[in-house]
């Protein structure tokens, strides 16, 4: 089987190298060297600050204290995210974490919200959800454990976050478990003849370090997955245009709210995301739609506060490496491809490519049927992400600018016709293998922006109409009355984990 690898670089400090750092250091006793190469003279990306709930199962691998974590990074909680302006200009919807209403019988509880929709007898959907519902109230508190059938067991969260602190944060936990940071930039490469993998890389200072397993943590430039290894990268900006973001910090104009806002503007979409000390913003756009000084315009037009550093331009190419693994080199992070944060996917990718290079860590042998099964399922989990980034996209009826026309009526991948349709003929939704997006957050989506179903699942015929309006009366007022109980997400975070001022 070959000798155990032992000396594992990482090349790229920020959000995605220091999580794997932190990941490894945690997982692999002190036999094995673990190097992470930095330099301070390059910058990160930095704009990572949204996540979804399965961070919190990575937080908890690492033993973090929630409270110290949310303290440690000035971080706020997250229920879901709310879409305005996606479907027509003046619509607003939320797509919640966690599930909706309660199911009766075999028959998910949305099957239900249509038909009585179609008789006027229902609210909106978001009303039947505790995440949506709370965070139309802003409120918030951590999941009841010991109440099974209630909605407050449901609560499903994540977190905004600093991505620069929560960086920091882990950089402290992983040198204490013997992580090496070196200081420097890498500025040769050098390949083992024969079969190409990478031996050892020098720096600035002529430092070389030599490494069995190397981790590309570099960000766009992929300095080891591409410039090294020349892997090639699968361009995806036929159907996800947006090819720049201009991101700004600003002052709080208005409460902490438990959740991630997305406006669509005239050529791409505005982020909103609210920390304890100050409120990160950005506009994702497309250059070919309207131009840099257009889009910093209408950012800066759009904040809520007062900006607190100068705007930033960052250049993308939507997509993926054509192999996330190749030789002895494996991507994360921004290396490995890059889908737009509109469903805050990017740190998922890291933490999930993390867990999948744990499942498949090889022998010094490097075996390819392993390598490939590796880039097998990181290209389905890409594949999935990307094709419900589209629908945002393409689900839209509005043709009020070119870039929404192009949107609304341009060539789509059939994966995603297919769901649109299936979902427009009876409210149907299924989901494939281990896929991140389940039911509920594709019915929220497509209902939210206007995909209305012509039916529902006949077995909800199976009761009468009464015993249905009698059922979403009751899902709703016991959701209703959980969040009146609830505390307002500002008390709940000065009362657990409020950073120092």
């Amino acid at each position: 089987m070959g000798s155990r690898i032992t000396q594992v670089v990482i090349v790229g400090g920020g959000t995605a190298g220091w999580m794997a750092a932190a990941a490894l250091s945690k997982v692999l006793n002190r036999d094995y060297s673990i190097r992470l190469i930095e330099s301070e003279d390059i910058g990160t990306v930095g704009v990572g600050e949204a996540t979804i709930p399965m961070i919190k199962l990575f937080n908890a691998a690492l033993d973090l204290d929630e409270n110290e974590f949310v303290r440690a990074t000035r971080g706020s909680f997250k229920l879901g995210i709310e879409f305005v302006n996606w479907g027509r200009l003046g619509d607003s919807y939320i797509h919640g974490f966690g599930k909706i209403g309660q199911d009766l019988g075999l028959v998910s509880f949305h099957h239900y919200w249509l038909k009585m929709r179609a008789l006027g007898r229902a609210a909106p959907l978001d009303e039947y959800s505790i995440n949506t519902f709370a965070s139309r109230h802003n409120r918030f508190m951590r999941a009841v454990t010991d109440r099974p059938n209630s909605p407050l067991a449901d609560i499903a969260y994540a977190y905004h976050f600093d991505a620069g602190l929560y960086a920091a944060y882990l950089r402290r936990y992983a040198e204490g478990r013997g992580v090496e940071r070196i200081e420097g930039k890498v500025v040769d490469v050098s390949l083992r003849g024969g079969d190409g993998f990478v031996e050892s890389l020098t720096l600035d200072g002529g430092r070389v370090v030599g490494g069995q397993l190397f981790i590309d943590c570099s960000g766009f430039r992929g300095l080891l997955i591409e410039q090294a290894l020349r892997t090639g990268y699968t361009d995806w900006t036929q159907w996800l245009p947006c090819d720049r973001a201009v991101a700004v910090p600003c002052a709080h104009g208005g409460p902490i709210t438990p959740y991630t806002r997305s406006t669509a503007r005239q050529a791409g979409w505005q982020w909103r995301i609210p920390l304890q000390h100050r409120v990160g913003n950005g506009h994702v756009f497309s250059s070919r739609h309207i131009s840099e000084d257009e889009a910093t315009a209408t950012l800066m037009a759009n904040l809520e506060g007062e900006a607190l550093a100068e705007p930033r331009t960052l250049r993308f190419v939507t997509g993926k490496r054509n192999r996330t693994w190749n030789r002895n080199v494996v991507a994360l992070g921004l290396a490995s491809g890059f889908m737009e944060p509109l469903e805050s996917t990017s740190i998922h990718l890291v933490q999930s490519g993390i867990a999948r290079l744990t499942a498949f860590f090889p022998h010094e042998g490097f075996h390819q049927p392993d390598i490939d099964e590796f880039n097998r399922h990181a290209d389905v989990e890409v594949e999935a992400i990307r094709d419900f980034l589209i629908a945002h996209y393409h689900a839209t009826e509005r043709s009020d600018t070119p870039f929404w026309d192009y949107c609304r009526t341009m060539d789509v991948p059939e994966s995603v016709t297919r769901r649109i349709e299936l979902f427009r003929s009876n409210g149907r939704v299924f989901r494939e293998g281990n896929e991140l997006f389940a039911e509920p957050s594709w019915v929220q989506v497509l209902d939210g922006q206007r995909v209305h179903p012509r039916g529902y699942h006949a077995m909800v015929d199976v009761y009468s109409d009464e015993k249905i309006t009698e059922y979403l009366a009751s899902v709703r007022g016991v959701i209703s009355n959980c969040v009146q109980a609830m505390p307002t997400h500002e008390e709940f975070i000065a009362r657990h984990c409020a950073a120092p001022a």
